[in-house]
Formats: structure tokens, sequence, C-alpha cells
């Protein structure tokens, strides 16, 4: 497995974590994982775009990673659509709010959080051809 697909599959893992937290009502996690099997599915299309090389133990920063997601692989190459470009912008939005803060996630907050990230993975696993072994989960429209 390549360090692209490694990634890939850490994206896919932890929104299988954000469906089981968002069917026991634990909101504010769903936000967290959200969050992060986007981040984790973007790393994933940027070192399989050679837009990103990572170094020994090398990880882009949260900051670093929606740059170059939304700017070289959405606006520049055009290979995601321009509707992905917020969502790592609005979930660490969130999973701030959750991390964070006293204020609650609410159910419809974590219920668009979740179908969010369900599209965002999805489309980087599409676009990396790793449709094999998709997650029943990643691929249903809940």
């Amino acid at each position: 497995m390549n360090e692209s697909s490694e990634w890939l599959a850490k994206a896919k893992q932890s929104l299988q974590g954000a469906e089981s937290e968002f069917a026991n009502q634990r909101y504010d996690n769903v936000a967290n994982r959200a969050y992060y099997a986007c981040f984790q599915a973007a790393i994933a299309a940027l070192i399989q775009t050679s837009v990103w090389v990572p170094t020994a133990g090398d990880t882009p920063s949260h900051m670093a990673t929606q740059a170059l997601f939304a700017g070289e692989l959405i606006r520049r190459r055009k290979a995601f659509s321009a509707e992905l470009g917020s969502v790592l912008p609005d979930l660490i939005q969130l999973r701030d709010q959750a991390d964070y803060t006293t204020t609650l996630v609410s159910e419809t907050r974590a219920k668009r959080a979740l179908d969010k990230t369900r599209v965002f993975v999805t489309a980087v696993q599409r676009r990396l051809g790793g449709n094999n072994g998709a997650t029943r989960s990643a691929t249903s429209n809940h």
C-alpha cells in the first residue's frame, strides 16, 4: 500500500468513526472525526497528485493542507469540484467549536458535516481510483 492509499484508508476509518458517533448522538465527536476524515483525504489527494511529497514523518499543517487542496487541486488543476473548496474550512471551524468551546454541536450541524464528509471522501476516493474496498458508509445516501 502506498502512502496516499494509507491516508485514504485513515480517512475512511475516520468517516466510519463520525458515522458511529452520529448514531450514538455524540455530535461534538462527529465534528472532530468528520474534519479529520476530510483532512486525511485531502492529504491523500495531495500526495497522489504530487502537489505535496512528504518526507519521513512529515505531515502538512492544517492551514497548508486547506490552501494546497483548494488552490492547487480545485482552482489550478480543476481535479475536484469547486463545492469541495469550503469543506475543510467549514469543518475545522465546527471542530474548533466542538473541541475548544462549551457550545455543543447540534444534531443538524453534525448531520450536515457528516453529509459533506461523505461527499468529500467519496470524491477523493473516486479521483484516486480507490473504489476497491470502499466502505458502505462512504458511498451510501444516509
